[in-house]
């Protein structure tokens, strides 16, 4: 059996970045998960002393903040700059785009509708940056329970998919007499998804590696099934199955944007290994 790595895959500029500010700032504190990573969450708090809080009131004045990736509501954000003296901001450049985009729509009277998972982080954090009359919707259909206002501006959550969102705004723009769109979906994980949906189009056997929590991960999973049954997602190589791979001639391996280089060569010796 051969064993294919889709071309593009894992760790995104983005998630870099924080790492490496995580690295550069031992003995921080992440306000939330910095990224949707156990295991290199784990790594961080074992090697740099980096540790999460789920909640502002677990800081105390003095303490070093990290802010998350996916960013946090901007109420928390401006309680955080009185409590914590050095605050470094990993929230991604990609995600305070939509943030700002969000602000500013609002400002100019239009209604903001994200495209995105209402309970992600992400989605809170943008959606906490837009008026009161501002929704969340999962799908297109979704835009059935919401008001629409005359005018629009739609943004995505990052991790979307280009061609849902596209759906998203034709409706969108069908209910209104003005729609403003803005495409606020990383390139990365594009980029990721194309590569994902080529592979799995000539593999016999698919493995995702990632977060079970991580949105980008769960899509590129939604991805490869859709033309390779024998899809699977998994955290780390523990969870693999021998049977998975039996009479397969071609597996194929992607891995989500919060998924580490060293994740992905353990899964991949460990499906060697069989």
């Amino acid at each position: 059996m051969l064993i294919k790595l889709a071309k593009s895959c894992g760790f995104c500029f983005g998630v870099k970045r924080a790492i490496r500010l995580a690295e550069n700032n031992p003995d921080s504190i992440v306000i939330g998960e910095l990224i949707h990573n156990s295991r290199e969450i784990d790594r961080l708090n074992r090697n740099f002393g980096v540790r999460s809080a789920d909640n502002l009131d677990k800081l105390k004045k003095g303490d070093r903040a990290i802010i998350r990736t996916h960013g946090i509501e901007k109420d928390a954000k401006a309680k955080l700059l009185t409590i914590a003296d050095d605050i470094i901001d990993a929230t991604c450049p990609y995600v305070t785009k939509p943030q700002k985009i969000a602000e500013a729509m609002s400002d100019e009277g239009y209604q903001t509708i994200i495209f995105g998972d209402g309970s992600h982080p992400e989605v809170k954090g943008v959606l906490s940056y837009a008026d009161e009359n501002a929704a969340v919707v999962a799908d297109a259909s979704e835009l059935d329970r919401v008001t629409i206002r005359d005018r629009a501006a739609l943004i995505s959550q990052t991790t979307k998919s280009i061609a849902a969102f596209g759906e998203v705004a034709a409706a969108l723009i069908a209910k209104t007499s003005e729609t403003r769109v803005f495409n606020t979906i990383c390139n990365a994980t594009y980029d990721n998804q194309e590569a994902t949906r080529k592979l799995a189009k000539e593999a016999d056997v698919m493995i995702v590696i990632g977060g079970k929590n991580s949105s980008n991960t769960k899509q590129l999973h939604s991805i490869a099934l859709q033309y390779c049954a024998d899809s699977y997602l998994i955290e780390d190589g523990d969870e693999l199955r021998r049977e998975w791979f039996a009479n397969k001639r071609l597996c194929g391996v992607s891995a989500g944007a919060s998924t580490p280089d060293w994740i992905i060569e353990e899964a991949t010796k460990a499906i060697e290994a069989f």
